[in-house]
């Protein structure tokens, strides 16, 4: 078909991957929300204002159902939460949060996942992450977020600013919503490119080409699986490069 065609079909997956990207995360803050509260949008501000956010950015319908579903289904005891831990090749820390109605499929499909892609699934490593609030955004400076978080009289941990002008602010658990709210309150319009309660590791493993690809494939065939819900690890790759 040409050469033509191969650059047509190769942008239309890097397209089709980065929308995949997008509805995740969107997925995962409606979850979030509805967990941290009522899944009810109407009875829980919070997931309403998400759901409306990520209406805006064209996320689909049913990635917004199946994440108030998940939420549902863990505050009705239908879902049980599981973490497995374990190493990816290249000696990556790994932490898998999964929600299942079946342990020893959601296992099965897990120990799978690793044992293709040379890893190793059963040791323990959370003790390389700490669970952090995390914001991202543009569209706000620094001094104008710190403003807002001190109106609120709201603390973070770190606050800092990249080369393209987005701000990360990294924070407790508990004043997730409060600093989220508070950003929101200052700047109704301020959209996050990331809004969440996550691991953060302590420190990132560099990666040579041979483990990378192994690597990325165990990211692959683990975001397959309906039962996982999350995946931490500290490679020092790119969202970009984990596609």
């Amino acid at each position: 078909m040409g050469r033509a065609h191969e650059v047509r079909a190769a942008s239309m997956a890097k397209t089709a991957a980065m929308k995949s990207s997008k509805y995740a995360k969107w997925g995962k803050e409606i979850f979030q929300a509805a967990k941290a509260g009522v899944p009810d949008p109407e009875m829980n501000q919070s997931l309403k204002r998400t759901i409306e956010r990520a209406k805006k950015d064209q996320c689909p319908a049913d990635v917004i159902k199946r994440a108030i579903a998940k939420a549902q289904g863990v505050a009705s005891g239908a879902s049980k939460e599981k973490i497995y831990e374990g190493y990816g090749s290249g000696n990556v820390a790994v932490i898998v949060e999964c929600l299942t109605d079946n342990d020893n499929r959601t296992f099965t499909e897990v120990r799978t996942a690793f044992n293709k892609t040379g890893g190793t699934l059963g040791t323990s490593v959370s003790y390389m992450f700490n669970r952090k609030a995390q914001f991202v955004f543009d569209g706000m400076s620094e001094d104008e977020a710190m403003e807002a978080l001190m109106m609120a009289e709201l603390d973070f941990e770190d606050m800092s600013t990249d080369e393209d002008g987005y701000v990360t602010i990294y924070a407790a658990p508990a004043d997730f919503e409060g600093i989220k709210n508070a950003l929101l309150a200052a700047k109704p319009e301020l959209e996050f490119e990331e809004c969440s309660v996550d691991l953060i590791p302590s420190t990132y493993v560099d990666l040579d080409e041979d483990h990378e690809a192994k690597f990325k494939r165990l990211l692959a065939l683990l975001r397959e699986y309906d039962d996982v819900s999350e995946i931490y690890h500290n490679a020092n790759i790119t969202e970009e490069d984990e596609e």
